[in-house]
């Protein structure tokens, strides 16, 4: 197990990790916006299992996999790509509707969307490749090496569902959709952004 010392270290790059601006944020208040609270923490929720299997699978070796094969790193990395200009271009042609209260958003799209940003994501993998390195070491047991990856997936569900729920709150919730065609458009211009500079 880490030390009390390295496991606040290990929190505080994670949270500061999840609290970054981008895609996934994008993505959540997307869902919150034309869904629910539900709709949101599902988004997270989902968000947190993406994160978890990278997280699991660079503890137990997967960075040293897209390392030995770069055309398997290329072929996420692209996926990725193309599922980010898709939930642009979805997103701004939503901008300005009505907010959708039906099956559509409160069902498995929340969910699905909110994998899908993390998983299609390789350079999650890189991420917990540079801040597990820090932890990890060939002795370590199975046990820490949980804790290490079950770390990252807590904080980052409990970040983003804490972002759904703040945002669903009442007087938050009726500010952004009186502003729902600026605020898809510009979420749709941050996962385009996005979409682009990943092969910068």
């Amino acid at each position: 197990m880490l030390t009390i010392q390295e496991w606040l270290l290990l929190a505080g790059v994670c949270a500061l990790g999840a609290m970054t601006p981008g895609a996934s944020l994008a993505m959540v208040l997307h869902h919150t916006l034309h869904g629910s609270a539900r709709a949101g923490v599902r988004t997270a929720l989902a968000h947190a299992l993406g994160i978890g299997v990278y997280a699991a699978a660079t503890v137990a070796g997967l960075a040293v996999v897209l390392h030995r094969f770069p055309s398997l790193e290329t072929g996420i990395r692209l996926a990725g790509s193309l599922f980010l200009l898709w939930m642009a271009w979805k997103t701004w042609h939503q901008a300005g509707a009505a907010a959708d209260h039906g099956p559509a958003s409160n069902g498995a799209r929340p969910a699905r969307d909110g994998f899908l940003i993390a998983f299609l994501n390789p350079k999650v993998a890189l991420f917990f490749l540079a801040l597990f390195s820090q932890f990890i070491d060939a002795g370590m047991g199975t046990l820490a090496r949980v804790q290490v990856a079950a770390t990252a997936v807590v904080i980052d569900g409990g970040w983003y569902s804490l972002v759904a729920l703040t945002l669903a709150r009442g007087p938050v919730l009726a500010a952004l959709r009186r502003h729902q065609g600026r605020v898809e458009r510009a979420s749709a211009i941050v996962l385009a952004v996005i979409a682009v500079i990943v092969w910068v």
